[in-house]
């Protein structure tokens, strides 16, 4: 595990950003600028004293007076998992690094800012579980997201996207939800590569339900992060809260199966205003489960790039040099690479009926010495044969295209 977890990083800190992730919920720009200015354990100590700016104080209500951080990290150490914070080794700096950027442009002015469950701005903290260090499972990491009401079509290409990226050594991210997040994870998980969970409620709480078994698959060799303390539920404005995280963690975001509105585009506009990829498979244009990948497509601006396998996504996303997607090899056949008077010659001839040498310069245009040096050739790739009367198509050639 790489280097600062539990380590360096003060307790009195760590303890203080648990505290700040229970106390007030992710996504507040007032409170992160607060936080970077002061330092996390100085805010904390300020807005449980009730001193912080009053506005700020706001943030926390009533949360302000409780204190369940330490509660919380022993809860998290008996679940395997543990909180990572700016100042951890393990903390994926240069991803979020985006985000900090995006903040920068919020306004001063509480009412001018973005509302809380659209805006940009970095985590506190992060809940991981699972051994492997975060900022190496996302160094090169894609989203994959789209529709809980998928289709199979879309489950199937969600399995085969992820599948692929696994195993070309790049770790496939997801919400954990019905539909394309969950066959996404397990197409990652076949491949026998990590899948990165990101969750909208405590990582003990697997959610939904249904996909206990699963998740147990995931932390195998993956992770499940949360903004949320353990025993956190999964309240429904926490998703779109959430959505940034999976934008910002990855180098772009793949909408398989999205409808008019959904979470999975909302995930997709997250990823274009930070600057990453994003990327949508297309669908049969009478599904509606396919509307919102193809309004993506159709917005020049944001540049969605077309994508229906994982060389093509890693061809948008991988190193300069290094991921480039190989075009799909076309069928050659003995006509590719005929001359231009042996394509004539070779369209003259009729299906049946043998013809002289002088007929087929007639109707190819040409003269009878081109036909008589192209013929030669044109049997020994079997595209004609001599009738004993004439020259016709050989049965193999089959008719012209």
């Amino acid at each position: 595990m790489t280097g600062g977890v539990g380590g360096e990083v003060d307790p009195a800190v760590r303890r203080a950003r648990a505290w700040l992730s229970r106390a007030v919920e992710p996504g507040s720009v007032d409170l992160w600028r607060f936080v970077e200015r002061e330092g996390a354990l100085a805010a904390a100590t300020a807005l449980r004293a009730g001193t912080a700016p009053p506005r700020v104080q706001a943030l926390a209500g009533v949360r302000a007076g409780e204190d369940a951080s330490a509660e919380d990290l022993r809860r998290a150490e008996r679940c395997g998992a543990r909180l990572i914070v700016p100042e951890d080794g393990e903390w994926p700096a240069l991803p979020l690094h985006c985000l900090t950027v995006a903040v920068a442009g919020e306004p001063a002015a509480t009412g001018r800012q973005t509302e809380r469950t659209q805006v940009l701005v970095p985590p506190m903290a992060l809940w991981v579980r699972g051994d492997r260090p975060l900022d190496q499972l996302v160094d090169r990491s894609v989203a994959l997201v789209g529709s809980r009401a998928s289709t199979a079509y879309g489950e199937h290409v969600a399995g085969e996207l992820a599948a692929g990226l696994g195993e070309r050594g790049w770790t496939t991210v997801s919400g954990g939800a019905f539909g394309i997040d969950a066959a996404a994870h397990r197409g990652a998980l076949a491949a026998g590569a990590p899948t990165v969970v990101v969750a909208a409620c405590g990582v003990d709480r697997p959610y939904p339900a249904a996909h206990s078994a699963l998740f147990a698959r995931v932390l195998e060799d993956g992770l499940v992060v949360s903004e949320w303390p353990p025993g956190c539920a999964p309240l429904r404005h926490r998703f779109l809260v959430r959505n940034r995280l999976i934008a910002a963690l990855t180098q772009g975001t793949v909408v398989v199966e999205a409808a008019a509105r959904s979470g999975a585009q909302a995930t997709a506009h997250r990823a274009a205003s930070l600057g990453k990829a994003v990327m949508a498979v297309p669908g049969p244009v009478t599904s509606a489960m396919s509307m919102g990948c193809h309004e993506l497509l159709r917005d020049v601006e944001r540049g969605t790039t077309l994508v229906t396998n994982a060389a093509q996504v890693l061809d948008r996303v991988g190193a300069l040099g290094e991921d480039l997607a190989v075009r799909p090899a076309r069928p050659e056949t003995a006509r590719d690479s005929l001359s231009d008077v042996a394509r004539r010659v070779l369209d003259a001839c009729p299906v049946r009926a043998g013809v002289p040498p002088e007929r087929l310069a007639a109707v190819a245009g040409c003269d009878v010495l081109d036909v008589l040096r192209v013929l030669p050739a044109l049997e020994l790739a079997d595209l004609v044969q001599w009738t004993g009367t004439g020259w016709r198509l050989a049965p193999t050639a089959g008719a012209p295209g």
